[in-house]
């Protein structure tokens, strides 16, 4: 874990400089289209670049090895800021462009590989603890990029954030190749017809049996994580878009304050559920997989709509605390139980997760930034959160169907051994 920990460290300084690089791509792509127009079709070139490299990342990371993909996706991005911040004076439209599809098909590329790395990295067992050391340093990350843009722009420009986002790269970059981490298990392929069953299990050990199987082999199961996955980022456009309208609302003379505020709130809801998470055992020590998903994902949907309502400062701080740690709780989840599959299936499953999350977020974006002309935010905000509660009823449910068939199998098979295994051997 020292090492992993390490990596983790860099992997805080890269996510801090596209958490800066939000905020300054932003003003930027105003600056050179000059329409807020431009702003909208810039994000949703970048968002398009990540949704498109969801399936090819997974079949990329099989082909040439993830730790190869991460420090290629880590320089190419180093590149495209490095250029952006020499011709920060004046970049032509079409280099805007490309930069952007380099950062969103790179996140996507190095988030599939590095996801899909864990287990390698430190053991089938210790990936929950892992993960949620990632959810806490991106965590930290948001709130720290966020809050350091405006004075890097103002005192240095955009040439001076663009270059900060270049060296976190390099920084991401060169502790991969230092460090030198193992990112395929050994006897992968060997142990591939095994695992398949690591895959079409549900949680619980693989002691189930479920055999319901649907998209390329994908478990329904499974398959229902991640459309939930994807329903969840979209009902999380909608605070991301509607906060800044409540923030101008409820404190007009200090908007950036009042959202600094909340995401701070927020940060530290998700580095208390990873410390939560890693006390936590269940009877047979499996991860908490579909049931704990789901169950999060109405903790952090009612909590967000709760921050919506109007909430005096402190209960407003700990409804953001409380959103915050749902939504730790469920990134740590979901992704330890993805983590579960066969390492030559994990990319294919992950890049799956990437398509469906950055096609959530996208489509939300959208639609909560149309909803909010007619509607007031916290409507929006109850709407979008709403599809994602619904959703993750009917996992719940499902889960429950796939527990009590699983029973009914483990229960006939207790059974037959006797019966069928004498015949044939008089």
């Amino acid at each position: 874990m020292p090492r992993f920990r390490l990596l983790a460290t860099a992997y805080a300084v890269s996510a801090y400089g596209n958490y800066l690089n939000l905020i300054a791509l932003s003003l930027f792509s105003y600056e050179v289209t000059g329409t807020a127009f431009g702003i909208g079709a810039v994000m949703a070139l970048r968002l398009f670049a990540g949704v498109l490299s969801g399936p090819a990342a997974g079949a990329l990371t099989g082909r040439v090895g993830r730790r190869t993909v991460m420090i290629c996706t880590d320089a190419a991005q180093a590149a495209a800021m490095t250029v952006l911040a020499l011709t920060a004076t004046a970049t032509p439209l079409w280099l805007l462009g490309l930069a952007v599809v380099v950062l969103g098909a790179g996140n996507t590329f190095f988030t599939v590989a590095l996801r899909s790395a864990v287990p390698a990295m430190v053991g089938q067992d210790r990936r929950a603890h892992a993960n949620g050391l990632l959810v806490t340093a991106r965590s930290l990350a948001t709130v720290l990029g966020f809050a350091s843009a405006a004075p890097v722009i103002g005192y240095g420009g955009y040439a001076a954030a663009f270059t900060l986002n270049a060296a976190s790269f390099v920084v991401s970059g060169a502790a991969l190749v230092v460090l030198r981490p193992r990112t395929e298990e050994a006897g992968a392929r060997a142990g591939a017809g095994a695992g398949a069953e690591g895959v079409g299990g549900a949680t619980g050990g693989g002691q189930r049996r479920v055999r319901w199987r649907v998209w390329a082999g994908v478990p329904a199961l499974l398959l229902g994580m991640v459309l939930l996955r994807g329903t969840d980022a979209l009902a999380s456009s909608s605070h991301n878009v509607a906060l800044p309208v409540v923030a101008d609302l409820a404190d007009p003379s200090h908007p950036a304050l009042f959202m600094s505020r909340f995401w701070a709130a927020w940060a530290v809801g998700t580095v208390l559920a990873h410390q939560v998470l890693k006390r936590v055992r269940t009877k047979d020590g499996a991860a908490w997989g579909e049931r704990g998903f789901a169950l999060g994902t109405c903790a952090m949907s009612c909590a967000f709509v709760l921050a919506f309502t109007g909430l005096p400062d402190l209960a407003l701080v700990l409804a953001a605390a409380a959103a915050g740690f749902a939504d730790g709780w469920t990134e740590i989840v979901y992704t330890t139980r993805l983590q579960a599959a066969p390492d030559r299936e994990r990319g294919r499953l992950f890049g799956l997760s990437a398509t469906a999350e950055q096609s959530g977020f996208a489509l939300g974006t959208v639609a909560a930034a149309a909803a909010l002309e007619a509607l007031a935010p916290l409507t929006v905000v109850a709407l979008f959160h709403g599809t994602a509660v619904c959703g993750a009823l009917v996992l719940l449910l499902a889960a429950r169907r796939g527990r009590v068939e699983g029973a009914a199998v483990d229960v006939r098979h207790t059974r037959e051994p006797r019966a069928s295994g004498s015949p044939g051997k008089g």
